[in-house]
């Protein structure tokens, strides 16, 4: 209960940063558009070249052209999202630490340590990619790949923090937040089921009110006060995405 206790603090904390610097909320909002963009640039050729039915085409046995734009693929969002991430972390340490960041703050902290976010995002794409291909061996393997995915989401919690606030490399970060867990275990897993509660109850309670008002909606025949409604709660979901 004490580590629970813990978890909600944390989310208190984390929002009165947020409510003094509302701008941080930029770094996700631009991580989501850049994600969704590269999701539709890699789209087609992924559709050619059959990844999204299996039908990849092989080399010497091996799905050569799927590989490639699979590892294409995860590596740039993972590029994408550890350095709206770092750039967050770097803006946060700064209120934490007393300072005023600024957004150009964040993304200037993340640029600095560009490289070791490149490095870490190739790790995570080797990793992202062989998990992948395991799921592919049917059942036993998407449990596997699953378990083997949990772990290492749990592992390496804390590797974009660590990188940015101790200045180390990708592997070193790697490790360091392995170490960390070893340390922090409880807290970690309790500070990401309590957080993930509160906000998955809030998921839960706006989609629940969101359907029962689309529903009356719905009962007036308005299309487009129908399509408004849906909009409108589509937006809050997101936002609370976001938060």
């Amino acid at each position: 209960m004490g580590k629970l206790e813990r978890s909600w603090e944390l989310v208190k904390a984390s929002w009165a940063v947020l409510q003094t610097d509302k701008e941080l909320i930029v770094f996700p909002v631009v991580s989501m558009v850049a994600v969704i963009t590269v999701m539709a640039t890699f789209a087609v050729p992924m559709f050619l070249a059959g990844m999204f039915d299996g039908g990849v085409a092989l080399i010497g046995g091996f799905p050569v052209v799927g590989l490639l734009l699979g590892f294409g693929f995860y590596t740039v969002q993972y590029t994408i999202i550890f350095y709206c991430n770092s750039a967050l972390v770097g803006a946060a340490m700064i209120r934490l630490k007393g300072g005023d960041p600024s957004i150009g703050d964040g993304f200037r902290i993340a640029n600095k340590h560009f490289t070791s976010i490149v490095g870490y995002a190739l790790i995570a794409a080797t990793v992202g990619l062989i998990l992948r291909n395991i799921a592919r061996r049917g059942f036993i393997g998407r449990i596997v790949a699953s378990l083997f995915g949990l772990g290492w989401n749990i592992a390496t919690f804390l590797a974009v923090p660590v990188l940015v606030v101790e200045g180390v490399g990708p592997i070193e970060a790697v490790k360091r937040s392995s170490q960390l867990l070893k340390k922090t275990w409880g807290e970690q897993i309790a500070g990401n089921l309590g957080i993930g509660l509160i906000f998955g109850l809030l998921l839960f309670g706006m989609i629940i009110i969101g359907v029962v008002v689309t529903i009356l909606v719905a009962s007036i025949q308005s299309t487009a006060l129908l399509i408004f409604t849906a909009c409108v709660f589509l937006l809050l979901i997101v936002l609370i995405a976001l938060l």
